[in-house]
């Protein structure tokens, strides 16, 4: 009997350990982009050595990150789709979106350019000479900000895509344009994907610099007073971390080939941002 005093002890012991180290932990849900950009890989480390948290990253389409959030099976979501991180907010599943940082979408496809898309003047043409002579496209289909960006480009320039030039493969933006490359393909893609991958491809960039392929980031804890169990003081040492000067320096310097990805945006965040998505 004099062992349960003991006993007790060093269980308690183990629940307080598993608890702290539970609450070092960061669940994030992000995008592809993100991801296989490789601009993860460079942030986290440094938020990691700057905080003492340790970040989990969950790399999935928008939709499926909002998702993720609006169940509190993550702690924070990075995403790119502002409709749907303000209705993720106003639903009370997300506390309050912060801008981060922005890149473009582009137009990439084969070399040859069957469709005349670097004649284009503007994206809602591009698309239309893609449609209008049935050139293989390949679209993300995966609830993605990028794929609802897709859609609604579509929607825009008056089109519904359809048949068999048209192929939904319901993957993330690195696999997508792999396929488009086997497929000699057009596909819509944030530029950061297609600059981490374009050396490994047969395809080129055909179209960019619309204004309407602004593509804004914004970061979103989820609502702790929803989700209590949400270690919602990791999500917003990431926030700050990530929208300080720190952080944004550390986005601005991120390069692959030289070439930046990201523009960081967290002061200078403007409604331009909610029109692009």
């Amino acid at each position: 009997m004099r062992r349960l005093p003991a006993l007790l002890l060093a269980a308690l012991a183990f629940l307080s350990w598993r608890a702290i180290a539970d609450d070092a932990i960061v669940r994030l849900a992000t995008t592809t982009s993100t991801d296989n950009s490789g601009l993860l890989r460079d942030l986290l480390p440094r938020f990691e050595k700057a905080t003492g948290y340790k970040v989990h990253v969950i790399a999935v389409g928008t939709g499926k990150a909002l998702r993720m959030g609006e169940a509190g099976d993550v702690d924070v979501v990075l995403v790119h789709a502002r409709a749907a991180e303000e209705r993720f907010v106003a639903s009370g599943a997300g506390e309050q979106r912060h801008a981060v940082m922005y890149n473009d979408f582009v137009l990439v496809g084969p070399n040859d350019d069957p469709a005349r898309v670097r004649q284009a003047g503007a994206i809602g043409e591009a698309l239309r000479r893609i449609a209008s002579v049935r050139a293989p496209f390949v679209s993300r289909g995966d609830d993605s900000g990028t794929h609802k960006k897709e859609l609604a480009l579509w929607r825009a320039a008056g089109i519904a895509p359809t048949g068999d030039w048209y192929r939904e493969v319901g993957q993330g933006m690195g696999k997508a344009l792999q396929i488009a490359g086997e497929l000699d393909a057009y596909i819509l893609t944030d530029r950061g994907t297609w600059l981490a991958y374009h050396g490994k491809l047969p395809l080129a960039l055909v179209f960019e610099g619309d204004a309407g392929l602004r593509n804004p980031y914004g970061i979103i804890p989820v609502n702790p007073r929803r989700f209590p169990d949400s270690n919602h003081a990791g999500a917003m040492a990431l926030v700050d971390w990530l929208t300080s000067p720190t952080g944004q320096q550390a986005i601005d310097r991120f390069r692959v080939d030289g070439l930046r990805l990201f523009t960081p945006n967290a002061k200078t965040a403007t409604s331009q941002d909610a029109a692009a998505d």
